[in-house]
Order: C-alpha cells, then structure tokens, then sequence
C-alpha cells in the first residue's frame, strides 16, 4: 500500500508534456553564445524523450540564431550569411544583400545547406542599393578595423521599392563578433544593430543602435557578463557616400565611448560589486579590507594573469569580454568567501 501511494504521489507531480518542452526551450534559449549545443546536448540525455526535445529544438534554435545574430558560411565559399530578423525572408531563408543571395539554413544543425540567388523584390531599388552598398563599405572597413573575426551586413527594412529621391526609406547596420574558446572555458559575443532612418522631407537621418556584450567563465565557477545599452543620434541627410562616412563615424564613436565605459566600470569593481556580493565576515572569520579594496586592482591582475604590460592593448572588445569573464571568476575565487 505504501508503495501504491507513493507510486500515485509520483504521478500526480509528473510534468505534462508541454511542461517538459517549454523548460527544454527556456534551458536552450538562455545558452550563452555558443554553448546551445552543449546544452541541448544534455537536455536530451536528460530528458529522454526523443520527441519533447525535437519539438523544443525546432521551436528554440531559430529564436536563439537570430537573437544572438550567428554567422554562417555559405556553400562553395559564396560569402556569410548573419542571420537575423532583419535579414529573414522565410523562416529558414535569409538574404546576403552584399552577394545577392539568399540562404537556406537549418536551424537546428546550424549549417547554410545550399544558397540561390535573390528575386528582384527581395532586393532593394538601384536608388536605396547605392545608400546600403556604399554604407556597407564603410561598416566593412571599421569592422575589420576594430573586431577579430567581427562580421557586418546592412540590410534595407523599410521602403526598398523607393526609385528616387523625396522618399524615406530604413536600413539596418547588423555587427557581430564572437570568439569562442570551451576549451578554456571561456565564450564571448559582441552584438550591435543600429538603425538609421532616412527622411528626405526634414533631410536628417535619425540613428538608434543597441549594443549587446556577454561573456561566460566557468572554470570552477560559472560567471556570466549581460551587457547592454542603447543609443540615439542624427546626422544630416547628403549625397550616398558622405551618408555612409557620417553614419560610420557615428557607430566608430558610440561603440568605442561604450567599450571605454565598460573598462572604467570593470575598474572599480572591488569597491563597488564586492561590497554588494559578499557578507562583512566571510566563513574564514577574517575580515575584508574595506579601508583598502585597491590591492585587488584589476589593472595589475590583468597584468599578473595575462602577462601584460598595458592594459589598454586590451581594448580590443572580445578581448575585453574574456577578460571580464576570467577576471570576475578569479576575483570572486580570490576575494569572495560566500556561504
């Protein structure tokens, strides 16, 4: 009877299928950069039910590709592919404005399994293309400027079909950058998307952009970095080429007055998160020196742990994110006695 009712009680708190398949999608969709593999190769294991995790999988991946932007080789070394909602034509094609070639990706595989080229009114007018190429251009030349293995693509969102002047249209400026390292355990992304509204009436070219930063250390621990911020500027609306010099200029100077920020906060972490994060008597009984938290200078443990003379060679944005990762977990391992 005891076994009965135990049995019963079981049953009565056992998940419904549609419990298992959306904490399978949530377990998926909060994977930091790169590691949803990782975690859906658990899951599966962990669920062992072949068709909860299909329907979980086909339902997540896509949402977490486009969101985290992930960039794709196309066949044959056609180009890469980012994709994203901005770039989504069907839910496993995305269009490449810069070849002109629309690619089918399986979402799940993460692959491009074959591209064709772009119909005519999946591409912008001969009038916005000369706005978007030549902005495309200049987002290229920062790109590689400023991001190790960073990918850009400029898609136009609003108004393709204008074929000349007075008329407003709206392109999208998509940057990417990840560099992925398990096997130091350590992953970072850097993602931006900026809009950039042309509005030939008041001739000025209103820009929004959001920066997203993440970075995930978890050698014995399991530290995750969540950044993000938004942005709002304008400029006047000239000739293709001056547009494309002007908006580039404006993104060059927003993304590297935020990288700077995020280098003085990360600075001063000892006196300002350590004091939030941990008890005034950690379980060693031994006091915290308050009175002196620069001795855990991030400056000299950049330099002690990385062998570094200079940590402003560091700025470089996915150099930033693994050292704000490592630095973090080794600070809180070093410093932090928590319960």
């Amino acid at each position: 009877k005891a076994m009965a009712d135990e049995e019963d009680e079981l049953q009565e708190t056992e998940l419904s299928y549609d419990q298992k398949k959306e904490i399978a999608k949530w377990f998926l969709l909060n994977a930091p950069a790169g590691e949803i593999n990782y975690v859906a190769k658990d899951l599966k294991e962990v669920l062992s039910d072949e068709e909860v995790y299909n329907e979980a999988a086909m339902e997540a991946f896509p949402v977490y590709n486009k969101s985290h932007m992930i960039c794709l080789e196309m066949p044959s070394r056609a180009g890469e592919v980012i994709v994203s909602s901005y770039s989504e034509i069907t839910e496993n094609e995305y269009l490449d404005p810069r070849t002109a070639q629309v690619a089918i990706v399986d979402h799940v595989k993460q692959i491009c399994s074959k591209v064709r080229p772009a119909y005519d009114e999946e591409l912008p007018s001969s009038y916005i293309e000369e706005f978007r190429s030549a902005l495309d251009a200049e987002i290229q030349r920062y790109v590689s400027e400023s991001y190790p293995k960073g990918v850009s693509t400029v898609n136009c969102v609003k108004g393709k079909d204008a074929d000349g002047p007075e008329t407003d249209f709206e392109l999208v400026v998509l940057i990417t950058a990840r560099k992925l390292s398990p096997q130091n355990f350590c992953n970072g992304s850097w993602r931006s998307v900026w809009h950039i509204d042309f509005q030939d009436e008041s001739q000025v070219l209103d820009i929004k952009g959001k920066v997203q930063v993440g970075a995930h250390y978890f050698e014995e621990g399991n530290v995750e970095l969540d950044a993000k911020k938004e942005f709002q500027d304008s400029t006047i609306f000239q000739s293709a080429d001056d547009c494309a010099i002007a908006i580039a200029n404006i993104i060059r100077h927003h993304e590297t007055e935020y990288l700077g920020a995020l280098e003085v906060a990360y600075s001063k972490l000892p006196d300002n998160t350590f004091k939030d994060l941990r008890r005034k008597l950690p379980v060693t009984r031994t006091l915290f020196p308050w009175q002196n938290t620069l001795q855990f200078s991030l400056t000299r443990e950049v330099e002690k742990e990385l062998g570094l003379g200079n940590v402003e060679s560091l700025i470089f944005v996915i150099g930033v994110q693994e050292m704000i990762g490592y630095l973090v977990w080794k600070f809180i391992k070093r410093s932090v006695q928590m319960q």
